[in-house]
């Protein structure tokens, strides 16, 4: 199936893509075949756009294998919270949390009874003596050092989200006890079984795709975004996006770095793009 939009033979200028398991294999590798579709994709003049989670220095080694840390790149972090050039840090767009956003965050999390920590630029906070688990994991995956501070020394900090962070069964129970109001100020995602993210309302990857876009003087129908994560969806689901390829591994065989392999390649060669599904 060729999508009706492709037969307008519209031109892509811009790719947002995420990492884990759309960019990288299993083995959090990419594989030769993407490494060069990619490459192929940039020398038309494409901008490849990494779209993360992650903070910049999670994703400094992969812009650098991928050659995407040169002048006039950018990259989407902290699910959508930071736009940054990539070789200067330079930043186009910030959307932070409000220290009384961190307060109210803090407390629920005690309440709830489960692991929190607070993400900055430049480290991540916690407000627990007793670090969890997966507050370290996270700084080795993103690369980031770890601070213990009390809630009044956050003060000044530029906080792009906050985190709970714990066991999969006891975070599903502290999401199931979640305040309505809570859903209604902030951007809400469940990134993985051990992970929800909280964010300020008007941050998404979606949001931030559209604003580096339209920075870039970009249409809405010159936009690509792949992914297959939650935290992927709000850049999938928007109508402007130009391919949406919601593909959950559990829904579907084929492999996203195989699709994006595909998709970049026949980006590449201007022919039409199949909608992998």
């Amino acid at each position: 199936m060729i999508p009706s939009f492709m037969e307008n033979k519209m031109s892509i200028q811009l790719v947002a893509v995420d990492i884990d398991g759309t960019l990288l294999n299993s083995k959090r590798e990419v594989t030769p075949e993407v490494f060069s579709a990619i490459q192929d994709a940039k020398a038309t003049g494409v901008k490849i756009i990494i779209a993360t989670g992650r903070p910049i220095a999670g994703v400094q080694k992969l812009l650098k294998e991928l050659n995407l840390n040169q002048p006039d790149n950018y990259v989407i972090t902290f699910n959508g919270g930071l736009v940054q050039e990539t070789s200067t840090g330079q930043e186009l767009i910030k959307e932070t949390l409000a220290y009384d956003d961190y307060l109210d965050i803090e407390l629920l999390s005690r309440k709830l009874g489960v692991h929190m920590h607070a993400i900055t630029k430049d480290g991540i906070y916690t407000a627990n003596r007793n670090i969890g688990k997966y507050t370290i994991y996270e700084s080795s995956l993103v690369n980031m050092s770890v601070f213990y501070r009390t809630p009044e020394e956050m003060l000044n900090k530029e906080i792009v989200k906050c985190m709970f962070i714990d066991e999969p069964e006891i975070l599903d129970t502290a999401i199931a006890k979640l305040p309505p109001e809570l859903t209604e100020k902030y951007t809400l995602v469940k990134s993985a079984p051990f992970y929800l993210e909280i964010m300020k309302r008007s941050v998404s990857k979606g949001t931030a795709v559209l604003h580096l876009a339209s920075k870039l003087g970009f249409s809405k129908d010159q936009i690509m975004a792949i992914g297959d994560e939650e935290n992927d969806r709000a850049m999938l689901e928007k109508p402007l996006a130009i391919l949406l390829l919601w593909q959950m591994a559990t829904q579907v065989s084929k492999k996203l770095p195989d699709i994006l392999q595909n998709q970049m390649t026949n980006l590449a060669l201007h022919t039409p793009l199949e909608s992998g599904f």
